[in-house]
């Protein structure tokens, strides 16, 4: 029979209060709570975040006090506020259940109606140790001396420290169980602090006691509180930074110092002294003076950003005063020294890269969208402004929002939002450490549903109607990691656009002066440009300038982590002037983010690939995504050749076929340029991509010549035509800042005279090169026929026979040497093949290369290494000429071949890495010598193409330490932006690879 719903009991039962543990409802009884009169206590129960948790506790709190629960029950029906307290503290800390498990007369601490003042706590614990203010010559209102300072005070203290945190995470959660008021974040922050100071003032009393047993102190000591501690904004388990001030900064003043930080350590929590001057390495006290001497000349830029929060804490605060004035002076102008912004972004990089990769989305106070990024953001730009501005020296990040908001650096609602995100997740924070008292920022994992929950009830999170609590806490959480992320990029870069542009006629805006400085300080080197720029990109009332001034925010935050903010902000104003007339490029940079980053990233990184995009800007289309992956990667080698092919072949014209092909090239060096740069392509592919675009330009304006020929001949072509590529070209293994060698060859065609047929080749030849070296915004088109026979004083062309004749009686070694590249590229196809195996036994001669010819290349090798190389290049870091680079490996693989190719046809191979994979495999060398020599080929040319990136024009020799390299070693793909590190990297792969060559070249 179905029970009527009036028969339904009206005390709820385990189930209906969310309790899952299968002893609860005997818990219950245990508590006598399974009845009516315990109604309220039960549903109050329910709302804790772990009832079971706290059920579980409360059986322990009860067998601790035996006859004495009765009380502590009556209190929990009768007392709304206790109950809450209890129930919220038991439910969401282990650590505090165990603490009330153990002292469980503790318990009537909740029924305080306030919370105690600084002042009162630092009675309420020095009571402990029975302090004393203490005498002498250097008494101080904050310096007092125990009577108690055995070892047994620190259980003592631990204990009352203990207690007052109890008091005051209990009042913090009652909200969540009861109707009770939220305690605002900062008065929490506050509390905490106090706490500390009320602590380490206990601390350092025991410490006099202890060191100076017999007589006053002998000396003035004054404690420094630093970071969260110093900002009044400490965490339930914080390690508490401080400093020491001294007069003098004896051995008296170092042991009161150790013995403070033992004590407090052992009693309360992490004292950590790490951030005075040279870190743990150096004195733990020093003097007022030798403190200012240290931040006058060694102080790095981090350590003025840590100053920003120095507050004095306890013992001699006239001295603290005196330190704190002396240093202020300091703080508020470090942001004029000239690495204060590589210092700055430096460590906040180096600050997300201790974060591992699998906890960086757990991670709220290192990640991104994090606490660190608000922290950061907001110290920045109180440094920045507040040289000029004293009403920004304020040491909470909270104030200093509001200040930053108040005096027009930040927009009013974004300083809102950040706080309101920055205060969310400094709750979590609070929450994570309170449940067993361990110092954490990590989320639980997301497939921890318990953990989840548990988090988003401590956090007073509740259901929306749609999604239960752990829904909500997701939702909430990217929110404001998101928000975090966006507002971190808007915090610098909004006002300025405000200042330029009519966005908000109510907002404040930041004065010329202010902009500049804030340029200055994000990495701009000229700002009063950029502030032109600014202007010019947002100028007049359009729609465009509008979309301009919503999106240059985010843009320009892309571009300050650019090596060159500058070139990349005129570049970016270049581009966008000159497609100002096209409606789908904004729209594009507005609708597709990865867009707009990628767009900055190569604008702020390259002097090559501005004028391509100019000339090209269907290219910015292709930094989006696709369904496969980014468009960039899309098109294929083989497919472009033949589009360039295809549309040039239309025109009959030769310079309108080339300039066709030269518009179509021009677009897919933009492509390459642009893959490569944001590390979509690898060395080898890049230079593939970059052979196949030069042999198809060439191809293109071979025809149109030869087609344009014919047309005024009125005849057929006298002789068939080909194009061998040499060196790099040969080997597809082009970089950009490479040019076409090649040979040019022909053959009579039957019934036609050889010399008219010559006469006819030179001139098809001459144009082709006419052609495509003819002047251009573009990167230069130049064919060098050098490397033919008898050199620059021989013919342009030859005929097949007349290659043959040449190479079989009169071809030097290094001739041979060159032929190892030679590759059919374009013209005639058939006459192409048949030139290369008329070469054949030239380039792999039976039995192998000569002893004598040998040892003439290894002569000419010897004499490249000495005289080639360019006046005033450094032999260790030139790319091409240098100790370990191209031409070391090059000639390396070549007498490899030369040596070899008639037993290991393999070798019959023009591309240098297909041939040291073949001589890895034929064991000719080591593997490890073969790694070596691959590792430094790629590494040479990746460094070698990202100089022209870099610098726009064609350059082997990489420089010395700067902004330069920096660059350079970014776009070579280096994981920072560290040129020392990439050029330590570059000298230690070449020197090992040029060990191997020395090996070879030796044999």
């Amino acid at each position: 029979m179905v029970r009527p719903p009036s028969a339904r009991s009206a005390v709820p039962g385990a189930g209906r209060l969310g309790l899952l543990d299968p002893a609860a409802a005997d818990s219950l009884r245990t508590l006598g709570w399974d009845n009516v009169d315990s109604i309220a206590v039960l549903w109050a129960l329910s709302r804790a975040p772990d009832a079971d948790l706290a059920l579980s506790t409360l059986i322990r709190v009860r067998e601790s006090l035996g006859d004495e629960w009765a009380e502590l029950d009556s209190a929990i029906r009768a007392e709304t506020v206790l109950r809450g307290r209890l129930f919220a503290l038991l439910g969401s800390s282990t650590a505090f259940g165990d603490h009330l498990v153990a002292e469980p007369r503790s318990w009537p601490l909740l029924r305080r109606a306030e919370l105690p003042d600084r002042d009162e706590l630092i009675a309420d614990l020095l009571a402990v140790v029975g302090a004393e203010p203490e005498s002498g010559p250097h008494a101080a209102p904050m310096l007092f001396r125990a009577t108690e300072s055995g070892p047994e005070v620190v259980a003592a203290l631990r204990k009352r420290y203990r207690d007052q945190l109890m008091l005051l995470a209990a009042v913090d959660l009652a909200a969540t169980v009861e109707n009770e008021p939220v305690i605002p974040y900062e008065v929490v922050g506050r509390q905490l602090t106090a706490l500390a100071d009320a602590a380490l003032t206990t601390a350092l009393a025991v410490a006099v006691a202890r060191v100076c047993r017999d007589e006053p102190c002998p000396v003035r000591l004054a404690v420094i509180a630093m970071g969260k501690s110093g900002a009044c904004e400490l965490n339930y388990v914080s390690d508490v930074d401080i400093v020491f001030v001294a007069e003098p900064a004896d051995a008296t003043a170092t042991r009161l110092a150790a013995e403070m930080m033992t004590v407090g350590s052992s009693a309360f929590f992490e004292v950590d002294a790490a951030l005075r001057p040279e870190g743990k390495a150096g004195a733990l006290v020093r003097t007022l003076e030798s403190h200012l001497a240290y931040y006058q000349r060694w102080a790095r830029t981090w350590e003025f950003q840590a100053l920003l929060k120095a507050r004095p804490m306890t013992g001699d605060l006239e001295l603290g005063e005196q330190y704190r004035a002396a240093t202020d002076a300091m703080v508020w102008t470090a942001s004029e020294r000239p690495d204060f912004v590589p210092d700055v972004q430096a460590m906040r990089r180096r600050v997300e890269d201790l974060v591992p990769e699998e906890l960086r989305d757990r991670e709220l106070k290192l990640g991104s969208g994090s606490l660190r990024d608000v922290e950061f953001a907001v110290q920045l730009l109180q440094l920045v402004h507040g040289r000029v501005d004293p009403a920004l020296h304020v040491q909470g990040t909270v104030e200093a929002l509001s200040a930053l908001s108040a005096r027009g650096y930040v927009g009013r609602e974004d300083a809102a939002n950040l706080t309101a995100s920055y205060e969310f997740l400094r709750l979590l924070e609070h929450r994570l450490q309170l449940q067993r008292l361990k110092r954490t920022h990590t989320l639980p994992a997301a497939d921890d549903e318990e953990g989840i929950r548990w988090l988003a009830r401590a956090a007073h999170i509740r259901p929306d109607g749609q999604r239960d609590a752990a829904g909500v806490l997701r939702v909430e959480l990217r929110r404001h990691t998101g928000r975090i992320r966006r507002l971190h990029t808007k915090l610098f870069y909004r006002p300025l656009l405000e200042s330029v542009a009519s966005i908000d006629s109510e907002a404040l805006r930041l004065g010329p002066a202010a902009a500049v400085r804030q340029l200055a300080a994000l990495g701009y080197a000229d700002p009063e440009h950029a502030l032109g720029h600014l202007r010019a990109l947002t100028s007049g009332v359009s729609r465009k300038g509008r979309i301009q001034a919503l999106l240059l925010p985010t843009l320009l935050a892309w571009l300050g982590d650019t090596p060159d903010p500058d070139a990349g902000l005129l570049a970016y104003r270049r581009v966008s002037e000159g497609l100002n007339d096209q409606d789908w490029y904004l729209r594009v940079l507005r609708d597709e983010g990865a867009v707009g980053q990628r767009l900055m990233m190569v604008l702020g990184s390259s002097a090559y690939l501005p004028d391509l995009l100019i000339n090209a800007p269907e290219t910015i289309r292709m930094f989006a995504d696709g369904p496969e992956g980014p468009l960039l990667l899309r098109p294929k080698p083989a497919e472009v050749a033949g589009g360039i092919l295809t549309a040039a072949d239309r025109y009959d014209d030769p310079k309108r076929a080339v300039a066709t092909a030269r518009s179509l090239r021009r677009h897919e060096l933009a492509r390459v340029a642009s893959a490569d740069l944001l590390g979509l392509l690898d060395v080898p592919r890049v230079c593939v991509a970059l052979s196949s675009v030069w042999v198809a330009v060439l191809e293109a304006a071979l025809r149109a010549v030869i087609r344009a020929s014919v047309a005024e001949r009125g005849a057929p072509a006298p002789a068939d035509f080909a194009v061998i590529g040499m060196g790099r070209l040969g080997g597809m293994e082009l970089g950009y800042g490479s040019d076409a060698d090649v040979l040019f060859v022909c053959d009579p065609r039957p019934g036609e005279e050889e010399h008219v047929a010559v006469k006819w080749a030179n001139s098809i030849a001459e144009q082709v090169q006419k052609l495509l070296g003819a002047p251009s915004t573009d990167p230069p088109l130049q064919v060098d026929a050098g490397l033919r026979p008898e050199g620059r004083s021989g013919p342009l062309v030859r005929t097949l026979a007349a290659y043959d004749a040449y190479y079989r009686q009169w071809a030097q070694p290094w001739e041979v040497q060159a032929l190892l590249r030679a590759h059919q590229v374009a013209g005639d196809e058939g006459l192409g093949l048949r030139f290369l195996h008329t070469i054949d036994p030239v380039r792999y001669p039976s039995g192998g290369v000569s002893a004598e010819a040998v040892r003439e290349i290894r002569r000419i090798k010897a004499r490249v290494d000495s005289e080639r190389l360019p006046r005033g290049a450094d032999p260790a870091t030139h790319t091409k000429l240098g100790r370990g680079g191209l031409a070391d490996i090059e000639w390396t693989v070549q007498l490899l071949q030369l040596r070899h190719a008639h037993e290991v046809e393999a070798l019959h191979n023009t591309s240098t890495l297909e041939s040291l994979d073949v001589i890895q495999r034929t064991e000719l060398l080591d593997v490890e010598d073969t790694e070596l020599l691959r590792q430094s080929w790629i590494t040479a040319t990746a460094a070698r193409n990202a100089l022209v990136l870099v610098r726009g024009k064609p350059s082997d020799q990489l420089p010395g330490p700067g902004r330069t390299l920096s660059a350079v070693a970014r776009v070579a793909g280096w994981p920072s932006d560290d040129g020392g590190e990439f050029l330590d990297n570059y000298l230690r792969v070449t020197r090992r690879a040029r060990a191997v060559v020395e090996r070879v070249f030796g044999v």
